[in-house]
């Protein structure tokens, strides 16, 4: 899978670099942050619908023949003729192979396939590949289990918040309305950078409410944000 790269400003990486030492700095929790260009290419869904309309075409051959077959001779010059089955299996694959490759071809433009993919599997794919991340960078790398992934998905508008068991057993995920909220408000606007940074400081408040820092406490992960 291709990445979309995303290009954020050196100020913004500093900010929210910034915004996560100082969350940490009054919390045991530790904040990983993860921008990706896309989550998922969503080839698959483009194949289903090419394949949709190669078969719709195929449905509609099927059922008006009598309006198609002529239409076909009068676009080719010929004169009616008599269609033989051959011909007309000829037609059908002809028809279907140029729908799929024709609907197929048509999204390969990014922002059509997106808008055909049903929101809920956005959200899915999205969620599964923050989990990953999540899983890779941050579960159970910290001795209390105080890992947390705030992940932004640019290309499908998404955006996720992953904790780890210690946090997870504290903090119902609804609690986290206020930084998603924080954070979608500064994508609308064009800002992906003060949005990380806004979604991060919702999140050390939190966590500094239920994971006071110790005294002890180190840094167990880097604060820089990760631009996929």
């Amino acid at each position: 899978m291709v990445h979309q790269p995303v290009h954020l400003s050196e100020a913004d990486h500093q900010a929210v670099s910034a915004a996560v030492a100082a969350a940490e700095n009054k919390s045991a929790g530790e904040i990983v942050t993860i921008i990706a260009g896309e989550s998922n290419s969503f080839h698959d869904v483009a194949v289903l619908w090419s394949a949709l309309v190669a078969f719709l075409s195929l449905a509609v051959l099927g059922l008006f023949p009598d309006f198609y077959l002529p239409l076909v001779d009068r676009v080719l010059g010929r004169w009616a003729s008599e269609w033989t089955p051959q011909h007309v299996l000829a037609l059908a694959l002809t028809a279907a192979t140029a729908k799929f490759l024709a609907i197929w071809l048509l999204q390969l433009w990014r922002p059509l396939r997106l808008a055909l993919v049903p929101a809920a599997l956005k959200s899915a794919r999205v969620r599964d590949r923050a989990v990953r991340y999540f899983k890779v960078g941050a579960e159970r790398r910290t001795d209390g289990r105080t890992g947390i992934l705030i992940y932004l998905s640019l290309a499908e508008h998404r955006a996720e918040i992953v904790a780890d068991e210690a946090i997870a057993s504290k903090v119902a995920p609804e609690v986290w309305g206020d930084a998603m909220a924080a954070l979608i408000a500064e994508i609308r606007a064009g800002r992906p950078g003060a949005g990380m940074v806004a979604a991060v400081e919702q999140v050390g408040a939190v966590l500094a409410q239920h994971f006071p820092r110790a005294e002890d406490d180190r840094n167990e992960l880097p604060d820089r944000l990760i631009e996929l």
